[in-house]
């Protein structure tokens, strides 16, 4: 059981409960919140809030999030663009709007359920019946690369690269505003935004370390930069968040970057193209590579100057 005490701030106010709620866990459904309000698990002010209450500024906002029973996954027939396969690991290119693994609320149409349609109990167990296999993830709007593991002795390797950061990770994104230097180094701790949950934030009190490098490509029209980011560390959000935060937020990123964006995109440009590490079996280092989407080839020859 997970519980949230709130002291209702300037984002808050005069916005209905149930509009607060999903903006604030955007990693809930609709009908899970509602079920939160419909249960009496959101308080306001001590008293059992109504989904159309307003908010006032200064209102005090109790939420109790229950244990979840456990779910069956089920198995999916979802395409998946496999990369690579062996014994030990499946590299898949992950298309953009897919979820990597089920969430309260959203239990089906995830990686995870297509994984276990393809691979049945082929799947290493040490991240829970949700997560299956997974090692690491990327966001749902960004594409690309990703290590899924078959055994645990697999996962367990590939997690102790991830913890001492000597797993290769490049990314391509498409940024805005042009650079004075074409390569450099972001080195800011990123946490939890402290009023909006949804985000993560360079946080200095309670920010974890995060290291990015980042080298200009290609300059772009409309002052926009097709740019190589490598990952040091694998914070949530973390290009998005050290991009925005010196003042080049990616193009789509409605969440860091500016909230009206051109090009009718969904989601950042953000593609994982790069994909390097110790084979668990071989003990040899591999690497692979992903395409820029078409949507991306596409964008970058609309913006070619």
């Amino acid at each position: 059981m997970e519980t949230y005490n709130i002291e209702a701030d300037e984002n808050w106010k005069g916005k209905r409960v149930d509009k607060s709620l999903a903006d604030y866990f955007d990693d809930y459904s609709r009908s899970f919140l509602k079920k939160l309000l419909d249960d009496g698990n959101v308080l306001v002010n001590d008293k059992k809030a109504k989904p159309s209450l307003k908010i006032a500024s200064g209102d005090k906002i109790d939420i109790t999030i229950p244990d979840i029973s456990p779910v069956e996954i089920e198995p999916e027939d979802i395409p998946l663009d496999i990369v690579y396969e062996d014994d030990d690991i499946i590299i898949v290119n992950k298309p953009k709007g897919m979820v990597v693994h089920p969430a309260p609320g959203h239990y089906s149409g995830t990686l995870v359920n297509g994984l276990m349609y393809h691979f049945k109990d082929s799947l290493s167990g040490i991240n829970g019946e949700l997560r299956p296999g997974i090692v690491h993830r990327i966001d749902m709007d960004t594409t690309g690369l990703l290590v899924v593991c078959k055994n645990d002795a697999a996962h367990n390797f590939l997690s102790e690269q991830l913890a001492v950061h000597s797993i290769t990770r490049k990314y391509y994104a498409i940024c805005y505003n042009y650079f004075t230097e074409d390569e450099g180094m972001v080195d800011f701790p990123i946490g939890r935004h402290p009023t909006e949950r949804k985000k993560m934030a360079v946080n200095y009190k309670n920010g974890r370390h995060a290291v990015t490098r980042y080298k200009v490509l290609k300059k772009l029209k409309n002052n926009f930069c097709l740019i190589e980011c490598q990952l040091e560390t694998g914070r949530t959000h973390q290009i998005r968040v050290h991009m925005a935060y010196i003042k080049h937020p990616l193009l789509g990123d409605a969440v860091y970057g500016p909230k009206n964006q051109p090009y009718h995109l969904q989601g950042q440009t953000l593609h994982a193209g790069v994909l390097g590490f110790i084979h668990p079996s071989t003990k040899e280092y591999v690497e692979f590579s992903s395409e820029l989407p078409e949507y991306f080839q596409k964008l970058l020859k609309q913006l070619e100057l």
